[in-house]
């Protein structure tokens, strides 16, 4: 039999996949299929480097779809109000994509389940 503890990488591989079940069909009510949970992800991280992203850059997320599926998931998570769309005072040829509150209280009640799981799996 395979020991997984005598791999490192694996073992901290499988400690992930363990977190990630632990919240993953927990979406504090929030209804989103994988892709939009991707694209939400993508814009959240970008927006938390503190470079937020512009609809052009997260429509040529290609390894998310095509542009036009791309865009319609833009459009879904802001009716959704899981995304905001704004333009820069002084250039209204760039709209920016940023998380919003709704979002940012989501992934803090990830966090918080996450915090819950943790102990758990270090062990």
């Amino acid at each position: 039999m395979i020991d997984s503890k005598k791999n490192p990488l694996a073992e901290a591989y499988f400690r992930f996949l363990q977190l990630a079940k632990a919240f993953q069909s927990d979406n504090a009510d929030i209804e989103m299929d994988a892709n939009e949970r991707a694209m939400l992800d993508a814009v959240a991280l970008c927006w938390y480097e503190g470079n937020p992203m512009t609809v052009r850059e997260a429509i040529a997320l290609d390894h998310l779809g095509s542009p036009a599926t791309l865009h319609k998931r833009i459009t879904r998570l802001r009716q959704k109000e899981l995304l905001i769309a704004f333009n820069q005072e002084g250039d209204r040829r760039a709209k920016y994509l940023i998380p919003s509150e709704k979002t940012l209280l989501f992934f803090g009640h990830l966090g918080r389940n996450m915090q819950k799981v943790q102990p758990a799996v270090a062990q």
